[in-house]
């Protein structure tokens, strides 16, 4: 009879599985037996500490991204959004740099965040807007995806609920109030984008006025 050889990590730990009666005095005699315990290989990777880190970002392309999300940061202050933080992400992961997390206190404001930060982010300065979610529900969490930042405007409910900053807690944390902004960096992501583009926004639901 075939019996398939498992890694002694796996084997024991595993808790809340209960083995059959013949798998646990097969595992048990793996464990008594010198001769194999010394014979298994023990592989590094089983523990699964490994990591990979995200490639470096280019200093240009960086500033452009902390750029957009600081100004973003301030367009939801001047719409009086509440706890305002700008996570960067850019040492965790190479899918987004920056989140921007902020508490509204109504859908409505909600909403006239998302449609101020768009038209900053995407009008004024070129941002191709990859995604919205939670703009035409009652819910509790509204996103706006511009690539390289990631906008999460919640209620107090959602944000507790969701705990963005305790699920990132190893993302540095950007002081967008008093931050300088990089003029040149913005420059070179604006001239990357025609200035002619169209003021409207057909393909959504979102708002955007001259």
């Amino acid at each position: 009879m075939f019996v398939p050889i498992l890694p002694m990590q796996v084997l024991t730990s595993v808790t809340p599985f209960v083995l059959p009666d013949s798998w646990q005095s097969f595992c048990s005699s793996l464990l008594m037996s010198d001769e194999l315990s010394e014979n298994v290989h023990q592989d590094p990777d089983l523990d699964f500490a490994t990591q990979s880190a995200p490639a470096p970002r280019d200093s240009n392309v960086y500033a452009a991204s902390l750029d957009n999300a600081i100004n973003a940061a301030r367009c939801a202050d001047e719409l009086r959004g509440q706890d305002i933080v700008v996570l960067d992400l850019t040492s965790l992961t190479s899918i987004v740099d920056f989140f921007v997390i902020v508490t509204a206190t109504s859908q409505r404001q909600m909403h006239a965040i998302a449609d101020d930060v768009n038209r900053l982010l995407k009008r004024d300065r070129g941002n191709a807007r990859l995604n919205i979610e939670g703009y035409r529900t009652e819910g509790n969490w509204l996103l706006t995806d511009y690539g390289d930042v990631v906008v999460h405007i919640f209620t107090a409910e959602g944000r507790a609920l969701y705990d963005l900053e305790q699920l990132w807690a190893d993302a540095g944390r950007i002081d967008w109030s008093s931050k300088n902004i990089d003029n040149d960096a913005v420059k070179i992501q604006n001239s990357e984008h025609d200035t002619n583009s169209p003021k409207s926004d057909p393909d959504d639901g979102t708002p955007v006025t001259n």
